[in-house]
């Protein structure tokens, strides 16, 4: 085939030919520098969907004879992140001997088993459930890709005859089959069949494409994919609409983000019944045309097509019959609104289950809708990390790009109940959920820090985030916040400006942290500066900056914080940054020394109110951190070192000395004490943790 086109409209042209010859003529290098060109493009294929492999001729250990190996992704991969250790080498031959001793569709699991007989590289990563449908083809490059125009003619009405109408006799078609085994053998008869084809349509599933080399396997796959989107814009042109018009009119951006942050705490609690959960929000146009669209009643409740677009969404979302100018500000009278609705998809959910459950089927998974829908306003997903919520978030506009291609085609339809549910909870995904890592001890929390621009702050924000927890960065200094943020990986960490003196900008990160990742559960306000004064060099600005950032601020931020994390009704914590100051009196200190104070006793005035709510309310107080803290950069380390008759280089040795441990503290000995609060003693309130190294002056009990 002659593949020169390079323009294409509908998906991305990725190929560098430069970084291509980079490679030489390593097969390997080649297959996976396409698939992660491919795996760039969610039009092409969505997160850790598909399937990509190649073919080379390697010595085989034990004989010494040439061998063809299949290199293919592993169980689980990503083909837009793959790299070499996430591949299985596999024997073909003997993945072919394996034919000889299928059994049928009752067999397949134990056909994924006898996959690691056929390992040829001993490190490989576990074959996945697609080996054999790329194993049984002789091409020496092959794509498995899941794009929306192809599954969107894989799930329309009368799929085969549109595969014809599209691509004439050049491309094979067989009906929907689980993969497995069984689904190999069909792939490699459709191909004896039609001998010279470019690719084969899997209905209700994806598409098979290949080449002799890994670019001509490249192109193929891009040019089939534009060639069904070209028949899809064409066919929705002279339809004169998709999803039978509009139904409703979008909120304005601006309002559906405030209704999101509003309402996602409120759903977040709804969606944590049986696990706490972190949120996603889209408001795209692809997902506004959706849900604001005459066929959204008919459509939503048949689900989804592509195994994986259900696996990661659940069988259907929930649509929410609120009005998008429903007054959102009171939550109780919302909630009572919401619950029904939740409870009526849990109960479907469970009838679902019953009906279709095996002798054997895995027990009954958490039965709240991952994607939910507000028509208006947006789509929310929930699940147990940022990344599989995002990525639910996404598959399901897959999903509508689906729904949309093959409505326009002709009608689209969706897998019976039946099969979904064999794919649901098929004992090899229930196998992978197994595997799984245990989750860390803040997994599924979001915590909300301030001052996270740099020293203790950001420390703290460290600590949470490598303990499992999402952050929200906050801090006055934009640069540092975005410097901070570009440490932490994709799916970890957003950030928000706020002054904890003004209560709009506090308000304005709390609906950062909703419209995020759902709401928040941890708050610690780090954010503050020292002035040392004498009584009288002390203005009132000095005392009212300190009041202001220390006190009023914490007040905001803990009356905000409650009030979300009451619609939320998963508890929380709050935790003041405070200091030894606030317990010891000392010279040239009243106005830092009061301000610590009044944190220290707000706190526990706030766990005495909050404890009927699960709120826990905390303080860490830290003493002498020099080294790393912000604080002490400027006149606060010249006071400090007035006030004790020494130099501000002498100032960490001193702090040290004066401890009973003679240690130096640092900021992650700070965070250490937080995260001890807010991880480990989870029935504690009210308490304050000195993080000083020993100072018996500061006491508590």
């Amino acid at each position: 085939m002659e593949n020169n086109t390079k323009t294409f409209k509908y998906v991305d042209y990725l190929w560098d030919e430069a970084k291509a010859s980079s490679f030489g003529d390593n097969q390997v290098d080649l297959f996976l520098y396409r698939s992660n060109i491919l795996g760039a493009d969610l039009r092409i294929t969505n997160y850790g969907g598909g399937n990509t492999s190649c073919r080379t001729i390697e010595k085989d250990p034990l004989t010494n004879e040439d061998v063809e190996v299949m290199w293919i992704k592993g169980s689980g991969g990503d083909i837009g992140t793959l790299n070499r250790s996430g591949i299985a080498g596999i024997y073909t031959n003997r993945l072919r001997d394996l034919k000889n001793v299928y059994g049928g569709l009752e067999d397949e699991d134990r056909m994924v088993g006898l996959f690691n007989h056929c390992i040829y590289d001993l490190d490989s990563k576990a074959p996945s459930i697609d080996t054999p449908l790329h194993g049984l083809l002789p091409f020496a490059h092959i794509d498995h890709l899941h794009p929306d125009a192809l599954i969107a003619v894989a799930a329309a009405k009368d799929s085969e005859q549109v595969t014809k109408e599209i691509w004439g006799d050049t491309m094979g078609w067989v009906p929907w089959q689980r993969p497995g085994f069984d689904l190999g053998l069909q792939i490699e008869k459709c191909l004896e069949d039609n001998p010279g084809i470019r690719g084969i349509v899997l209905g209700s599933h994806g598409l098979f494409t290949w080449g002799d080399t890994s670019y001509e396997c490249y192109m193929n796959s891009l040019e089939v994919i534009e060639m069904a989107s070209e028949f899809i814009e064409k066919k929705i042109k002279e339809k004169g609409s998709v999803f039978g018009g509009q139904k409703i009119e979008s909120l304005p951006k601006e309002e559906r983000l405030e209704k999101a942050a509003q309402i996602m705490p409120l759903l977040r609690g709804l969606c944590s019944s049986e696990n706490r959960m972190i949120g996603h929000f889209s408001d795209t146009d692809v997902v506004m045309e959706y849900i604001n669209s005459n066929d959204l009643e008919r459509l939503a409740p048949m689900g989804t097509s592509c195994p994986d677009h259900f696996l990661r969404t659940k069988i259907q979302p929930l649509v929410l019959t609120l009005d998008k100018n429903e007054d959102l500000s009171d939550s109780d009278a919302i909630l009572k609104k919401l619950e029904p609705a939740f409870e009526a998809y849990r109960q479907e959910y469970a009838d679902y289950y019953n009906t279709c459950k095996k002798a054997n089927s895995p027990a009954m998974r958490d039965a709240n809708p991952v994607i939910i829908i507000y028509p208006g306003v947006g789509m929310f997903s929930f699940a147990k990390n940022k990344q599989t919520t995002r990525v639910a978030n996404e598959f399901y506009i897959n999903a509508i790009n689906v729904m949309r291609g093959a409505e326009a085609i002709t009608a689209y339809t969706s897998l019976p109940r039946q099969e979904a549910f064999d794919i649901e909870y098929w004992l090899l995904e229930e196998a992978k959920l197994q595997r799984m890592p245990k989750e860390q001890p803040l997994s599924r929390k979001v915590a909300l820090v301030t001052g996270a621009g740099g020293g203790i702050g950001k420390a703290i924000a460290d600590k949470l985030a490598a303990e499992g927890a999402n952050v929200v960065l906050t801090d006055i200094n934009e640069d540092s916040l975005k410097e901070a943020h570009a440490t932490y990986k994709r799916d970890i960490s957003t950030y928000a400006i706020c002054d904890v003196t003004n209560t709009d900008s506090i308000a304005s990160a709390y609906k950062k942290a909703c419209i995020e990742f759902g709401g928040v559960d941890i708050v610690v306000h780090s954010a503050g500066l020292a002035i040392s004064k004498a009584l009288e060099d002390t203005t009132d600005k000095d005392w009212n900056i300190l009041q202001n950032i220390l006190v009023k601020g914490q007040f905001d931020l803990a009356k905000q914080a409650t009030a979300i994390m009451r619609k939320q009704a998963l508890g929380g914590d709050y935790i003041a940054i405070a200091s030894k100051n606030g317990l010891v009196a000392g010279p040239n200190n009243v106005a830092y020394g009061t301000a610590k104070a009044a944190q220290q006793h707000m706190v526990r005035l706030l766990a005495a109110e909050l404890g009927k709510d699960k709120i826990r309310v905390n303080t860490v107080n830290p003493d002498g951190v020099i080294v790393g803290s912000k604080i002490w950069e400027g006149a606060w380390a010249q006071g400090r070192a007035k006030a004790n008759g020494i130099t501000v280089e002498e100032l960490p040795a001193f702090y040290a000395k004066r401890n009973l441990l003679n240690e130096i503290i640092t900021p992650n000995d700070i965070a250490n004490g937080v995260f001890s609060l807010v991880g480990i003693l989870d029935k504690s309130t009210g308490n304050i943790i000195n993080v000083d190294g020993g100072m018996a002056n500061a006491f508590v009990r």
